[in-house]
């Protein structure tokens, strides 16, 4: 498994804006991309421009594929200008 994380760090005042599209996004990425496991959107209850996600996908190439969705480019076009910056972590599950 090839595991993707994302720390979001929301401009002020973008969090409900923001919030929506990404849901919408993870969702289009479980219903129509095959490879895709698992998309959780975690938020920081103390801290709502703190946006986290948690990403599983069968492959590297799985995820790659998701980059050039359609619904991840418009995600991508729409929430550019709401975010201050963005981390993203790359992980491999290790099974004991």
């Amino acid at each position: 498994m090839f595991v993707v994380t994302v720390l979001f760090e929301l401009t002020p005042g973008a969090y409900e804006r923001f919030l929506p599209l990404m849901i919408d996004n993870a969702r289009l990425s479980r219903e129509q991309e095959p490879g895709c496991r698992q998309f959780d959107v975690c938020i920081d209850p103390q801290n709502q421009n703190t946006v986290f996600l948690y990403e599983i996908y069968d492959d590297r190439l799985a995820f790659d594929h998701h980059l050039t969705m359609p619904h991840f480019k418009r995600f991508d076009a729409e929430t550019s200008a709401l975010v201050a910056s963005k981390q993203v972590r790359i992980f491999a599950v290790v099974n004991d």
